[in-house]
């Protein structure tokens, strides 16, 4: 595997669920690795698609397109310090705890925006309204397989 495109949540089936596309050369099996470094776009951090309202197009594609680059893979640079496009080494990924793809580098806007967030009773009054209608739903579910 030489490149992780990092797609943003929820882009093909629901809200929360992750995908990401992996490009690699079919090539034998050996001791050592054929790859050296690992080419990062994270298409997820800070971006806010949506199935219908705001859908994933063909344009949003073209920087990593442009970085991606197949012909000359070896020429790849990095984007600025603060981009989408970043690479890793085997060595520094093989570090990872069980070699976990799930690389970070970029900040989370959505986590720094605190200071908006509602106070915590209100906070605690939505999670309980969830946690019930989840309840109701799945006791309607249980009446209805007793049938």
């Amino acid at each position: 595997m030489h490149t992780l495109l990092r797609l943003p949540t929820g882009i093909f089936y629901a809200q929360g669920v992750k995908a990401n596309v992996l490009f690699f050369d079919a090539r034998p099996a050996q001791e050592a690795a054929w790859t050296s470094r690992l080419w990062v776009y994270d298409l997820r951090t800070n971006m806010h698609f949506t199935l219908k309202t705001n859908p994933l197009k063909r344009a949003d594609l073209d920087e990593f397109v442009g970085f991606f680059n197949p012909a000359k893979r070896q020429e790849r640079k990095e984007g600025p310090a603060d981009g989408r496009w970043k690479s890793f080494s085997y060595e520094d990924l093989s570090k990872r705890d069980k070699l976990n793809l799930d690389i970070f580098w970029l900040k989370d806007k959505s986590l720094e925006d605190s200071e908006n967030l509602p106070e915590p009773d209100v906070l605690a009054q939505e999670i309980a309204d969830d946690l019930q209608t989840a309840l109701d739903q799945f006791a309607a579910i249980a009446a209805e397989l007793k049938r």
